[in-house]
């Protein structure tokens, strides 16, 4: 029987590779803009951050403000281009954080794709080859299909400070990079378009800096989205991250998702020694660690739940006393047309990180931008280019949107839930992925980023849905059961589709409809 739903989910894959095919085909006309852009870029570009010929009497190009992954990559890129880049950092200490510590496969190739590989070396970073998924004390393996792939591409886990210092260091190299300690309080504005920002330098001085083109990528809690884009933040739970130390955990090499109660456990390795461990809790308030209830919470909820080669450290981590919290926050990408800046990273957009999706997305997005500046020598153009740059919202959105969408469908198939519908759709998830083949290769080319196509993603996710009604029809589907199937069908639907549509789904599913797909480089004029 089992066999039978495996040629019959088949026979709907071929179907909708019929449709990812006409896809491909509806997409050749743009690949051949890229192509001709960049062979007729070559000769306008300097290698090696050499300084492009000065336009307009600046001397900055681009001002980017944060230097976080998204930042320091853009920087690097920007000026292996030839740009000139101001780079503007609130804190140029370590950062300390309990998120950004796991990229994925799909977005370690970027980092290769932008010559930054490197980064992840000398940091005691740790090779990620699949997951675990553990649930009611069962567990199974989802490795990464990566046998099409060099010996070399793997996800990565590190300490998330570790790994942006290294960017840091790597864009600071390149002789037209500055990088400054400051904090911008403000974007300056000129008839609506953007010329520069104000900021407070580390002495505390308030100075200015002009730049044809302006990024702000300053991060989740940036202060300067709001003047561009439609923040829509939502707060759907909070981690809270402890440090395991003196253990071994027990798939090597692979992270470990826990389908616990009331929401899902993760455990992935950030350093030859230590193991991260974050524990989901719904909502935006969780119980205080200082008086002593966060640490009650996790030994009575959280840690009979933990596997059991893990257990003692987990509890002597609670006892050592360095809990950290942290929200995890969504927001679709909704941004103005707004000449002469641009928002990227999670400044711009963001999704719960339970996927370790958010580096992959930043890291795609500079390299589709880099592409689309390729082709200029001049940005002093501020309404053409912010034209033209009206591509990069449409052609960042089919690896951006179905990465996003993962994250926040399954992030709700994850978690426990008291309706019988949500509990078959979560136990029919875990036992779709165990089946091996397809089944598994198919979610975790799109969860590692390797795969990342919206058609795929709608049909595995409805195709765990159809799964798991049929196992409620067998040995026979009494009204019962057909009730319970309806329902799942149903709240697969309530769970996936508002999130596409928050995405948009024209720009996720046919962008080459979107004009701004073929949107062709601005003309310099010559005096």
């Amino acid at each position: 029987m089992e066999m039978e739903y495996q040629h019959i989910l088949e026979g709907i894959l071929a179907f909708v590779l019929g449709f990812v095919l006409f896809s491909i085909f509806r997409a050749k006309k743009r690949t051949k803009i890229d192509v001709h852009r960049k062979k007729t870029s070559i000769n306008n570009t300097r290698e090696n951050g050499m300084w492009r010929p000065e336009v307009g009497g600046t001397t900055t190009d681009v001002i980017v403000v944060g230097a976080g992954v998204a930042g320091s990559a853009l920087a690097y890129t920007l000026a292996k281009e030839g740009r000139r880049v101001h780079v503007i950092e609130r804190d140029l200490n370590e950062p300390d954080r309990i998120v950004g510590e796991l990229l994925q496969p799909g977005g370690y190739l970027k980092l290769i794709e932008l010559g930054l590989e490197d980064c992840v070396n000398e940091i005691d970073a740790q090779r990620v080859s699949g997951y675990a998924l553990y649930k009611d004390g069962k567990s199974t393996k989802l490795p990464y299909p990566l046998q099409s792939f060099s010996s070399d591409v793997a996800g990565r886990s590190f300490h998330n400070g570790r790994f942006i210092q290294r960017m840091r260091e790597k864009a600071a190299s390149l002789s037209n990079v500055r990088l400054e300690q400051g904090t911008v309080t403000s974007l300056i504005e000129e008839r609506g378009i953007i010329k520069g920002v104000v900021y407070k330098s580390k002495t505390g001085q308030e100075l200015t800096v002009s730049a044809p083109l302006t990024i702000v990528c300053d991060g989740c809690f940036s202060n300067l989205r709001r003047s561009l884009c439609h923040p829509k933040v939502d707060v759907p739970s909070c981690f809270v991250g402890l440090i395991l130390e003196n253990c071994e955990i027990p798939f090597a090499n692979h992270g470990h998702v826990v389908l616990a109660d009331p929401s899902p456990i993760l455990f992935y390795q950030i350093s030859s020694t230590e193991i991260r461990c974050l524990v989901d809790i719904p909502g935006q308030k969780v119980p205080s660690v200082s008086n002593g209830e966060m640490a009650h919470y996790l030994k009575t909820m959280v840690a009979p739940q933990v596997p059991r080669e893990l257990y003692d450290a987990f509890l002597r981590a609670i006892e050592k006393g360095n809990i950290r919290t942290m929200p995890n926050r969504s927001m679709p990408a909704s941004p103005y047309s707004t000449p002469g800046a641009l928002l990227i990273g999670d400044a711009f957009n963001m999704r719960h990180p339970l996927t370790g999706g958010g580096m992959t997305v930043a890291l795609s997005d500079i390299v589709v931008l880099r592409d689309l500046l390729r082709p200029l020598d001049d940005l002093n153009d501020s309404a053409s280019l912010c034209k033209y740059l009206e591509s990069f919202y449409t052609l960042r959105k089919p690896v951006a949107s179905t990465i996003n969408t993962l994250a926040g469908a399954l992030y709700k198939v994850f978690s426990a839930s008291p309706d019988p519908a949500r509990k078959e759709m979560r136990q029919a998830c875990f036992d779709y992925l165990s089946l091996g083949g397809v089944f598994t290769n198919g979610p975790i080319s799109l969860l590692s980023g390797l795969n990342p196509r919206p058609l795929i993603l709608v049909l595995h996710f409805f195709a765990v849905a159809i799964y798991g009604v049929g196992r409620l029809f067998l040995p026979f589907p009494s009204p019962y059961r057909v009730w319970i199937g309806a329902r799942l069908i149903s709240g697969a639907s309530g769970i996936i589709f508002p999130i596409i549509k928050a995405e948009g789904v024209r720009q996720m599913f046919f962008p080459a409809t979107v004009p701004a797909y073929y949107r062709a480089p601005p003309v310099h004029k010559q005096l």
